[in-house]
C-alpha cells in the first residue's frame, strides 16, 4: 500500500482564535463550513482541512495554556503541499473579501505555517498514518510547544488513534507576517502535534496528562498549549460552543 502512495502533504496552516465577541460562534460556524473553508478546496494545493471547537468542560481539561493561548477556543487546520500555497491561499481570501463573502471574524489569537515532520498511528486504528485527517474523528488533541520532540508516544493512550506534528521557522515565515503570527526568532523552533481523537475528547484528556507531564519533565520542549477539542458537527453548529 505504502509503494502505491504516502500523500503530498508537506505543510499546515493551523489557525487558532477566540470565542465570537457577540456569542454568534454557531452562526459563524455554519458559515465557515459552508461558504469559506468550503472555497479553499478550489486550491490546487490544499489537501485537506479540518475544524475543532472548545467547551467549558475542553477547557477545564487542558494540561497547560501560556497566557498568549488562553483564550483559544476555534482550532482550523488546513493542509497544504508546500510553503508556495499561502500565497494563492491569501489570494482568495483577498477576493472572497472583496466580493463580500467574510461576513464573520473571530478575535485571532495566533496563525502559523509548519512543516510536517512526523506522523504515527496506532495499531488498532488500522488505517495508516498518512491517512489520519481523512479518518473520522470526534476530536482533536492540541499540543503546541516550543522545542521539538517526536510524538509517537501520544498514540499509546486509549482514544489517540494517531498523530502529525510538524514544526515552525521563525525566519521562514517572516515573508507572511501580513498574515501569519509566527513564534519570535528568539524563542526557537516551535512544534505543533495534532491527535486524532476517536474517543471522548474530554476523557482522552485526562488519560494523556501523565504522559504529557512525563514528556514535559524532560525539558525537551516546553508547553505553550495542551487541550482538547470537539470536531465541529456539520449542520449542528450548536452542538459543541465555547
Amino acid at each position: 500500500m505504502l509503494a502505491l502512495g504516502r500523500g503530498d502533504v508537506a505543510e499546515m496552516f493551523v489557525s487558532i482564535s477566540a470565542r465570537h465577541p457577540e456569542g454568534r460562534d454557531a452562526e459563524y460556524l455554519a458559515w465557515h463550513t459552508l461558504d469559506h473553508r468550503a472555497e479553499q478546496h478550489r486550491l490546487p494545493e490544499v489537501r485537506g482541512s479540518l475544524r475543532f471547537v472548545s467547551t467549558p468542560e475542553c477547557r477545564s481539561a487542558r494540561a497547560a495554556a501560556d497566557p498568549r493561548y488562553e483564550v483559544t477556543d476555534h482550532v482550523m487546520v488546513y493542509l497544504f503541499t508546500d510553503q508556495t500555497a499561502m500565497d494563492s491561499f491569501y489570494g482568495l481570501g483577498e477576493q472572497l473579501f472583496k466580493a463580500g463573502r467574510m461576513p464573520h471574524r473571530l478575535p485571532a489569537v495566533e496563525g502559523d505555517l509548519y512543516t510536517v515532520i512526523g506522523k504515527f498511528a496506532a495499531q488498532r486504528a488500522v488505517a495508516g498514518a498518512d491517512v489520519l485527517p481523512w479518518r473520522s474523528a470526534l476530536g482533536a488533541y492540541l499540543l503546541i510547544e516550543l522545542g521539538a520532540a517526536a510524538a509517537d508516544r501520544l498514540v499509546d493512550i486509549e482514544g489517540v488513534a494517531g498523530v502529525w506534528w510538524a514544526v515552525s521557522d521563525p525566519e521562514r515565515s517572516m515573508g507572511y507576517d501580513w498574515f501569519l503570527t509566527p513564534t519570535s526568532p528568539d524563542e526557537g523552533p516551535k512544534q505543533v502535534s495534532l491527535c486524532f481523537i476517536d474517543g471522548d475528547p474530554i476523557d482522552v484528556a485526562r488519560r494523556l496528562q501523565p504522559i504529557l507531564e512525563d514528556r514535559w519533565a524532560e525539558e525537551t520542549v516546553t508547553p505553550l498549549l495542551a487541550a482538547p477539542f470537539f470536531a465541529v458537527i456539520p449542520y449542528e453548529w450548536d452542538r459543541h460552543l465555547p
